[in-house]
């Protein structure tokens, strides 16, 4: 029988999308374990969330490495002594080096609150509101080196009303968050996903476009 592979769970705040995996992981404890939780800040309270479900967590503070690429190469060697499978990004607020995303390249995702390749970067939801759109959502993709610009493997959307704020719409999009990430965890635990020469593959088929949550069986969550 496969084993589960491991996976990390990287963090920086409230650790909303580590609760929701926290959930799944209950159901599919054969497909994956959560093996780390890491934040480099020690307030962050999805350290409290993860302390609760009992999961191994570490602390290391982005502050007190003199560079980007001391931090990075801390948390590399601490990934690396847990045999980590996949790198999950869920709020974790540091850009991180070309070296450090190489070194795991196609095994780390990210979840950013936008239908990229709109709004890379911070503030998506105003940006969304002030450029009148009428559908917003999230992308989770392969981290690259590039910022927000590896290739998507599932997008959530969400209608924007005209009485929408930045608050209302970023709880729409949280709320598909939760749904969302945990799928792509359970998919490459499965082994139906994989990067291979820049390009999201599917079931051993190229991703000519984003696989999207709302046509997808909620069953399979």
């Amino acid at each position: 029988m496969k084993q589960p592979i491991r996976i990390a769970v990287l963090i920086s705040g409230s650790g909303s999308n580590l609760q929701a995996i926290i959930e799944h992981q209950k159901q599919h404890a054969h497909e994956y374990e959560i093996a780390l939780v890491l934040s480099n800040k020690a307030d962050a309270y999805g350290l409290v969330r993860a302390q609760k479900a009992k999961l191994p967590t570490q602390i290391i503070e982005h502050k007190k490495f003199e560079n980007r690429e001391r931090f990075d190469q801390a948390l590399q060697v601490a990934i690396d002594s847990q045999q980590i499978d996949l790198i999950v990004l869920a709020g974790f607020m540091r850009i991180l080096t070309p070296a450090f995303t190489q070194h795991f390249l196609g095994k780390m995702v990210n979840i950013h609150p936008s239908l990229l390749p709109k709004y890379t970067g911070l503030n998506t939801h105003q940006r969304a509101l002030e450029a009148g759109d009428t559908e917003h959502g999230l992308s989770i993709h392969f981290v690259t080196p590039e910022l927000d610009s590896g290739p998507v493997i599932l997008q959530a959307k969400v209608p924007v009303s005209p009485e929408d704020t930045e608050q209302t719409l970023k709880e729409k999009v949280h709320q598909q968050e939760h749904r969302a990430y945990p799928l792509v965890i359970e998919w490459f635990a499965q082994g139906k996903l994989a990067l291979k020469e820049n390009q999201a593959w599917f079931e051993q088929s190229i991703l000519s476009k984003p696989q999207q949550l709302n046509v997808l069986n909620d069953r399979s969550i």
